[in-house]
């Protein structure tokens, strides 16, 4: 594939020659004259000017962006960065699908995580379809105050993508998790349909009670998709539709180092920046900037944990004396992380014979005392 013909080049003004020998731009292979080789590449930076999925969203704000991040400094460990540019619209907004699509599943096909900034939020429908080639199931995980369900279609794109996910032939969503949603933007009857389906919905009180416990769920992800919404229009008044309420730029930032460090994640995009918002100082750009920061970092601290029956693995076997007979967990040598195994009873079709979840250690100490954790029994629905 000729990259060439997708992108515009980084903007010249954002040569490294503008920034210190220490800073991240030092360490990005950049699109600028020439298309940059990507064979050894690990994240590839891709910027998204395209706005059609929202009738109130103007400018993107891409090149804000780059420049709070390229200032940054650069951090230990290795992770080799292309910045491919922007892509380039589409003649219509569901060519630009295409192309996300396109460039995404070709990303991915080479071991390289598409990582997209800027937007409107629909274009993670582009996202989401880069994967339908590879014959999967998928699990999602979703950051965003408000659920866009909206099944009008009158409404605009950026409101009703999650419900096109939904209801998109073929279907191979398996999970679908929700972070930092706010009960007072969301319809409680969407909430209800969510449990139903045994996906995740995850409020932000619930959320902020104990972020440590959000860890299982972003490992579960193959996708993340970050709607700037979900931040606190102190941190981020260029989040398009933030509100007074929401998580902190912290609480995004470890979200981001816990999605990093997921070795099942193949891409992330942050959408919905609005640079019109934003205060002089760009501090949501600023925000956006130190959220990739943070997910790099935790790449770079990816520990390649795949292949449960090897040493690097602790199992332990739990009984129970009801359905299920037992619950077989591992935890890793090398990171300490848990797993839990449910069985797939038909034993054919798109899942292994047993489906390997990502949980806690609190699922383990939940089925010693004799309680099957809520996770499994979400997991096993969702397979019979």
């Amino acid at each position: 594939m000729d990259l060439k013909l997708y992108f515009d080049p980084v903007d010249q003004s954002l040569s490294n020659r503008r920034f210190s020998t220490d800073s991240f731009i030092q360490s990005v292979y950049l699109n600028e004259d020439n298309m940059p080789d990507i064979k050894l590449m690990d994240v590839a930076i891709i910027g998204l000017k395209e706005t059609r999925g929202s009738s109130t969203l103007g400018q993107t704000g891409v090149k804000l962006i780059r420049e709070k991040l390229y200032g940054l400094k650069k951090g230990e460990g290795a992770c080799n960065v292309v910045d491919l540019g922007n892509l380039r619209n589409g003649p219509d907004l569901d060519e630009t699908y295409k192309r996300i699509q396109t460039i995404c599943h070709y990303l991915m096909t080479k071991d390289i995580l598409p990582f997209l900034i800027g937007g409107s939020h629909d274009l993670d429908l582009g996202q989401y379809l880069a994967y339908q080639e590879e014959d999967k199931m998928v699990s999602m995980l979703n950051v965003d105050s408000r659920f866009d369900l909206n099944d009008k279609t009158e409404s605009d794109p950026n409101e009703n993508h999650i419900h096109r996910i939904f209801t998109h032939e073929p279907n191979y969503l398996f999970n679908f998790s929700q972070l930092a949603h706010q009960s007072y933007l969301v319809n409680a009857s969407a909430t209800k349909v969510l449990e139903q389906l045994s996906f995740s919905p995850v409020r932000l009180g619930a959320l902020r009670d104990d972020i440590k416990r959000m860890e299982p769920l972003i490992r579960e992800a193959d996708m993340l998709t970050f709607d700037l919404s979900a931040i606190q229009s102190i941190y981020c008044p260029g989040g398009h539709r933030s509100e007074i309420f929401g998580l902190t730029g912290e609480e995004a930032c470890q979200i981001m180092w816990y999605a990093g460090m997921n070795d099942k994640l193949s891409s992330a995009g942050i959408y919905e920046y609005n640079p019109e918002k934003d205060t002089p100082d760009n501090p949501t750009a600023m925000v956006v900037a130190t959220m990739i920061w943070y997910f790099i970092e935790g790449f770079k601290n990816r520990k390649g944990e795949k292949g449960f029956q090897t040493n690097d693995y602790m199992k332990y076997v739990v009984s129970f004396d009801a359905e299920p007979e037992s619950i077989v967990f591992y935890k890793s040598r090398l990171s300490d992380k848990w797993w839990m195994e449910v069985p797939n009873t038909t034993h054919v079709g798109i899942y292994d014979r047993h489906y390997i979840v990502p949980c806690d250690y609190t699922d383990y100490e939940l089925a010693t005392k004799g309680e099957v954790p809520e996770r499994w029994i979400n997991t096993y629905s969702k397979m019979t």
